[in-house]
């Protein structure tokens, strides 16, 4: 049976026809290359953390600076959302993930070659923009390829990112020793990243990356007329909410969380890096939970993440002193904030659109996500300086996870793709 047209994709000639499917191995390869492209995006953004500390030193940046530099790539990643969105929904994905890498590598091989602070951020700007595009390009493929089951597949790149955050601040903390400066990870990670980019184009095959969404290589006659035909619905503003709630948790977490460790607690850089590593374990849990969101209700879910992400929050900056307890907090906070909060956010906004605009649900996470991940930085370090880390702690990463939890009232799953084992039970 000929595949349906979806309003909005102009380029037909791409999309997968009979006769032209890739076979299974193909589709597992580029799948697979899929993850390994997302575990270096995390490798990359995650190498910065534990050397903030000496970078922060050479350069003599205040923390305001240095929080804004952590997280502020994140705008990036936020301004390109949207746009991104659009695009996908109308150009080539897999060429999208591509240039995408492309920029990012590139921005992060400049990052040692900065001079201050203004070109350091701009440069750190510009890795944000890269890896922005390609995150919301490879959830619009998922989302496509694997209507019914994104949020599984989610969960495959959920536990490539959290292996991602696990390695990059422990090989990068090595790669900075070795070489006796901090300089050397920047340029290992980057050149990484475009031998990926080569590899992204060979492997891939358009039978995935250009699927039209809900059509993953069977016929799907479902009606979605019960779904808002605007994408920027009540249900997708309100979910919209809980991710921006979850990108200043979780980002306003990671930023300075070194930083916390060596500057207020006297960690080592080696723990300190370890610690940052364990968060990138925890996130690794993504893929039960992508599992689990296909077959319960995802609010569910995300409450369990606020909840869990707040008091772990409050352990880690109100009462846990030893190395041991904030190895353990780490992790759970990986595991609430990233493999809970971000594979549920990413997927469940696609859920609030119509099938022809998975592209946009995809930018308006990243949109919403990245916005405020990337003022987190900046917002804990003045609480920090007006409340000291305690005080920063309880209220950024405590409190404001009650604002997602609200947020949550809002949401009408009646007017949402529902999993067919979710609507059957």
């Amino acid at each position: 049976m000929a595949q349906p047209t979806v309003p909005g994709r102009t380029h037909p000639q791409n999309e997968p026809r009979p006769g032209r499917q890739a076979s299974s191995a193909a589709l597992i390869i580029g799948f697979t290359v899929l993850c390994l492209s997302y575990m270096l995006n995390a490798m990359d953004r995650q190498v910065f953390y534990p050397l903030l500390p000496e970078i922060r030193q050479e350069f003599g940046f205040s923390l305001d600076q240095a929080g804004l530099l952590a997280t502020g790539f994140t705008l990036g990643l936020a301004l390109t959302g949207l746009p991104a969105g659009y695009l996908l929904d109308r150009l080539p994905r897999r060429m999208i993930v591509v240039v995408s890498v492309l920029v990012y590598s590139l921005a992060t091989i400049a990052i040692p070659f900065a001079a201050g602070f203004a070109d350091m951020a701009l440069y750190r700007l510009l890795s944000g923009v890269g890896e922005g595009v390609q995150a919301t390009a490879i959830y619009a493929i998922i989302g496509a390829y694997f209507f019914h089951r994104r949020a599984s597949a989610a969960g495959f790149i959920g536990l490539a990112f959290g292996l991602g955050v696990f390695l990059g601040p422990i090989i990068g903390q090595s790669l900075a020793t070795a070489a006796g400066g901090w300089r050397t990870p920047f340029f290992v990670f980057g050149g990484a990243g475009l031998v990926m980019a080569v590899v992204l184009l060979i492997a891939v095959p358009r039978a995935m990356s250009e699927a039209v969404a809900g059509r993953d290589g069977t016929t799907d006659t479902a009606s979605y007329e019960h779904v808002p035909a605007s994408p920027y619905n009540r249900n997708a503003l309100a979910l919209g909410i809980t991710s921006a709630v979850s990108g200043l948790v979780f980002y306003g977490f990671l930023g300075l969380y070194p930083t916390f460790l060596r500057e207020e607690l006297e960690f080592s850089a080696g723990q300190a890096a370890l610690a940052a590593s364990l968060v990138g374990f925890g996130a690794m849990t993504a893929l039960p939970v992508g599992w689990l969101a296909d077959r319960v209700d995802q609010r569910l879910l995300l409450a369990v993440g606020f909840v869990g992400s707040s008091l772990t929050a409050l352990a880690a900056y109100q009462f846990a002193e030893g190395t041991a307890a904030q190895y353990v907090l780490a992790f759970l906070m990986g595991t609430f904030a990233s493999g809970v909060l971000f594979t549920n956010c990413s997927t469940v906004l696609q859920r609030a659109v119509r099938p022809e605009h998975v592209g946009r649900g995809a930018g308006l996470f990243i949109l919403t996500y990245y916005v405020a991940a990337a003022f987190s930085g900046l917002i804990f370090a003045r609480l920090v300086a007006g409340m000291g880390w305690q005080g920063a702690g309880l209220v950024q990463l405590t409190l404001f996870p009650l604002l997602g939890l609200a947020a949550l009232l809002l949401v009408d799953v009646r007017k949402m793709i529902v999993p067919p084992r979710v609507r059957s039970t």
